[in-house]
């Protein structure tokens, strides 16, 4: 089969919708098929060699979840889209956030071919579902199939759109990446007890409530290193907050590249995943067990849909830092039980192989086809535009 991608985020930019899709393009290859990824991009050339990378629109900054989405506004894509559609000639479209504007909007609504949707978020409310339901329901009934990445994720859909149905493909871990065993950075395999964070530095990733519980464990925890590894807007926050503190042994890695970034991982005794809430999976969750860490993690519903707590995880509410804390100083002291944590997370890691993910993906990709062919030629009208399909 051809299949075309389609996110609407900055391909330029890190980000856990970008990281599925390029994994799911190399998974696709390898199982036969052909790829290509539809984005918009702040950057001309984007490094991505797996499969033919179609620019689309410039993103800009928008605020949303208590988090920035970099996506773009242009509804004027329709000549530019419509030429690669009829070029390529795809067997099925693949929309990441079907109901993001603008790209996939776009594209979904003048696709003919077989249109699969996965959902990635997860939110209490939105108020863009709540009011634009009237305008995004037409859109709905352009996919033949979809998926959500966890069940919070289908939730979330459901409350809106209660009547449209989803089949459940979690986020994958590609385990040849994801492993134990991997070179430790230098500087931070000695003799200090590496607790790991993984994220974009921005409120809704819980950074703040691990700074609280770092601070208030150095004592109990002796020689014990905060690894921050990500970037974003409250960077500076978080560095003032260290300086102020006098916090020891704080290393703000930053941004850091995907050929690197497990070897952290592989450097750390403890991962953490404070995040205060809008999550709807947890892509670090999976790359931290694949790596055979034992993790603490807060209780919000993605990160549930995923962690087993005793068996892989301790767990604890969200915004609560001193639970944070006496969770991270449990697993400092006690290494037998870091040791069946890890053995365990492993073990389940396997679950989420993107070879197993891929495979899923491509069943649901069969079905549009067929949902396709039995559907008989009518003509919607979406936003007063008629289309044939």
């Amino acid at each position: 089969m051809r299949v075309g991608l389609v996110s609407p985020y900055d391909f330029a930019s890190p980000g856990g919708v970008n990281d599925h899709v390029r994994h799911l393009a190399v998974r696709l290859q390898k199982l036969g098929h052909e790829t290509r990824v539809f984005a918009p991009s702040s950057r001309a050339e984007v490094d991505f060699n797996s499969a033919r990378f179609y620019r689309i629109g410039r993103p800009i900054a928008i605020p949303v979840n208590d988090s920035v989405a970099r996506i773009t506004l242009s509804f004027h894509l329709a000549n530019q889209v419509a030429a690669i559609i009829a070029d390529e000639r795809f067997d099925v479209l693949h929309f990441h956030e079907p109901l993001m504007p603008a790209l996939p909007m776009t594209m979904l609504r003048m696709s003919t071919t077989a249109n699969v949707g996965t959902f990635h978020a997860f939110a209490h409310s939105n108020v863009g579902y709540y009011y634009g339901r009237p305008l995004l329901q037409p859109y709905l009934g352009h996919l033949h199939r979809a998926i959500a990445v966890s069940e919070p994720a289908r939730t979330f859909v459901n409350r809106y759109f209660p009547d449209f149905p989803m089949r459940v493909i979690p986020n994958g871990v590609d385990l040849n990446v994801y492993r134990p065993g991997l070179p430790p950075i230098r500087h931070l395999r000695d003799d200090n007890f590496n607790i790991l964070f993984v994220g974009r530095l921005e409120k809704r990733k819980g950074l703040g409530d691990l700074l609280r519980a770092y601070h208030s464990i150095i004592e109990r925890v002796p020689r014990s290193r905060l690894i921050i590894v990500g970037d974003g807007p409250l960077r500076g926050r978080v560095e003032a907050y260290v300086a102020r503190h006098r916090l020891p042994n704080v290393v703000m890695a930053g941004y850091v590249p995907e050929t690197v970034k497990p070897r952290y991982y592989d450097s750390a005794d403890i991962f953490c995943a404070p995040a205060t809430g809008a999550e709807s999976f947890g892509i670090v969750l999976l790359e931290a067990l694949a790596s055979g860490l034992p993790v603490v993690a807060t209780e919000v519903p993605g990160y549930m849909s995923v962690l087993e707590p005793g068996r892989d995880s301790i767990t604890v509410q969200p915004k609560n830092w001193r639970e944070l804390a006496a969770s991270l100083v449990i697993l400092a002291r006690d290494h037998d039980l870091r040791t069946r944590l890890a053995d365990y997370a492993l073990e389940k890691a396997r679950r989420y192989s993107w070879d197993l993910i891929a495979g899923e993906v491509v069943e649901v990709y069969k079905e549009a086809r067929k949902a396709l062919a039995a559907q008989p030629a009518r003509a919607l009208e979406v936003s007063g535009v008629h289309h044939a399909v």
